[in-house]
């Protein structure tokens, strides 16, 4: 009879154990989840001001030779290719679903260059947009973007005369620079739907506090939880409808 006892004792503790175990390994998951999800956050707010601070101080050139800084401003002068032109799909402005036109430009130096033009509503329409492109010389000027990566792509990037995302190997010519102009002001501008930045530094910020804030809360409640079950283990381990 007594070692039947001890035979249940030993057992029911080896139970105990593992379920404290498993409860620290639970809430050490969602500590940890909050700890790296709050700092990712803070280094996304990081690198948001650091950029914002770049365009803060990208200089105004005039048809650079070199690769132009992100957020630089550009003056252009030559004449558009009305006829490459394609529209960046899903594009919106006020409320208003619309495309946004690009229009290469032959330079007076022969060097292409891409000009995102701004916002043409289009409605819910998927036949292909049409725009007036002003014709001789023109002098423009606006925002450098440089190429990078985007967001990924589920299907073909274009769809007659729209694109999904901005490529140059859109078209079939020898741009002058990978990244494209974003017009603001000159023949052809239309409103402005772009910015350099959508998502402020602060955003971030709060969002990093608030994931840090579910850390420690989870952290709290493992801590009282495991010295409840330490405290009461029969009572945690055979009653599992009640919380620690």
């Amino acid at each position: 009879m007594e070692h039947s006892l001890d035979v249940d004792v030993t057992q029911h503790a080896r139970r105990g154990r593992c379920r404290q175990r498993l409860w620290w390994a639970l809430w050490s998951v969602v500590v940890t989840l909050g700890l790296v999800l709050g700092l990712w956050q803070w280094e996304r707010g990081a690198d948001k001001r650091a950029y914002l601070a770049r365009l803060e101080a990208a200089p105004a050139l005039i048809e650079p030779r070199q690769l132009p800084p992100e957020g630089s401003h550009l003056t252009l002068t030559g004449e558009y290719l009305a006829d490459e032109t394609l529209f960046l799909d899903n594009r919106t402005h006020e409320g208003r679903l619309g495309v946004a036109p690009l229009t290469p430009l032959r330079g007076n130096d022969g060097r292409v260059w891409l000009v995102q033009r701004g916002f043409l509503e289009t409605g819910t329409s998927r036949a292909d947009p049409s725009v007036a492109t002003p014709r001789g010389r023109v002098t423009l000027r606006g925002r450098w973007q440089r190429a990078g990566e985007g967001a990924p792509l589920f299907g073909p990037n274009r769809e007659g005369a729209r694109l999904q995302r901005i490529q140059l190997d859109a078209w079939d010519l020898d741009f002058a620079h990978a990244g494209w102009l974003h017009l603001e002001s000159g023949p052809g501008v239309l409103p402005g739907w772009w910015s350099p930045s959508v998502m402020p530094p602060s955003r971030h910020l709060g969002y990093a506090v608030q994931w840090w804030g579910l850390s420690l809360a989870a952290l709290v409640v493992m801590v009282i939880g495991s010295r409840r079950r330490y405290r009461h283990p029969t009572h945690a381990d055979d009653s599992p409808g009640e919380g620690p």
